[in-house]
């Protein structure tokens, strides 16, 4: 007998645990079921991580990239693009900028670039950790004793998105690279002792709601800190250019699931589906989301960072205030610490909800 919508609903909010086909049955939600989903993966935020939103400020400080993705615009065959990398000293100019603007964390994120060293990184992730902010890491694929470095450095958190667990969908929109090296180092960056970051894009040519709900499921079973999920917005200087744009309702759902399904995580309303709709910010807030992550790149540098159209835009004057005051008229009020991770490792204030395993 199958059971009804608002049952299966209780439960997730209730046990965390879902199958396959209930995720697709989530996922597959519109109208009333839509806005009980929403609903109930803003109530579960609430109770897991808060009211209050994280504003991350991020640095794009290098658009080179060795690997050749279709979907991104930074891909290394792509010919009409501006290169570019930041010096370090820039970097950490831009990083204490965004401390006295009052971002508790700094993302550094490039392209798949290994000119800058585990060395170089290192020596500047030292220098922005004395400026009290955690250190996130986006900078993709290195190597375990790499990753080592970076970790005895400071740095805190790494987030390498997967963009989807499908092998033979990632073999073909990542020519060249390997979907199962990919997991191995989600596991060295999880044994190092990082708060670790995955996340899946939504819409990509080729996927489909089954195969997003094993996303979903892979982000479970991998207990991630952080999930990334946005939309799939095509370039038109790349393979997929003709291809459709991610939908703004079904990225809402899966980041309306991803909070039933990792409570204590901490899910962006991310800059893609601000890009792809104008309110992006705000509903993803009011789907289960708690954080932002404010680009702090500055000119020339931020216009060349041309993953996806409109990436690259003029931010207006007032768009760090803005953002903050974006949150407040979600009824939310702006984190003031670093947001560490809350994933539970024994139970949870006692509550007998049993382990992470156990979730």
């Amino acid at each position: 007998m199958e059971v009804s919508y608002n049952a299966l609903l209780t439960r997730a909010t209730q046990t965390h645990r879902l199958e396959k086909h209930e995720i697709i049955r989530l996922l597959n939600a519109r109208g009333e079921e839509e806005r009980s989903l929403f609903a109930a993966a803003d109530a579960v935020r609430a109770d897991w991580v808060g009211d209050a939103v994280h504003l991350r400020g991020l640095i794009e400080f290098s658009n080179y990239c060795r690997n050749d993705c279709l979907y991104c615009g930074l891909r290394r065959s792509k010919q009409q693009l501006q290169r570019y990398r930041m010096e370090p000293g820039e970097i950490l100019s831009v990083a204490k900028a965004g401390a006295k603007l009052g971002y508790r964390t700094i993302v550094l994120q490039s392209g798949d670039d290994w000119w800058y060293t585990s060395t170089k990184l290192a020596q500047l992730v030292e220098k922005i950790k004395r400026l009290d902010v955690a250190v996130t890491l986006s900078i993709g694929e290195r190597t375990r004793a790499e990753y080592r470095d970076l970790r005895l450095a400071g740095a805190d958190r790494y987030l390498l998105k997967q963009e989807t667990s499908d092998p033979a969908l990632y073999a073909r929109l990542h020519p060249g690279q390997s979907y199962h090296h990919r997991r191995q180092c989600l596991e060295w960056l999880a044994e190092l002792g990082y708060q670790v970051g995955s996340g899946t894009m939504v819409g990509l040519p080729g996927q489909t709601v089954e195969t997003l709900a094993d996303d979903l499921l892979f982000l479970q079973t991998q207990g991630v800190d952080m999930a990334g999920i946005g939309p799939f917005i095509p370039h038109p200087q790349t393979p997929l250019s003709c291809c459709p744009p991610g939908n703004t309702g079904q990225t809402l759902r899966t980041i309306a699931v991803a909070r039933l399904l990792l409570p204590w995580a901490h899910l962006p309303a991310t800059t893609a589906l601000a890009a792809l709709d104008k309110n992006g910010h705000r509903k993803g807030l009011a789907a289960g989301a708690n954080v932002i992550m404010p680009d702090l790149t500055p000119q020339p540098y931020h216009g060349a960072y041309d993953i996806y159209p409109g990436k690259g835009a003029p931010l207006p004057a007032d768009y760090h205030q803005a953002i903050r005051d974006l949150v407040r008229q979600a009824g939310r009020v702006v984190a003031t610490t670093p947001g560490h991770s809350l994933k539970p490792v024994k139970s949870k204030d006692n509550r007998g909800e049993g382990t992470l395993d156990d979730l």
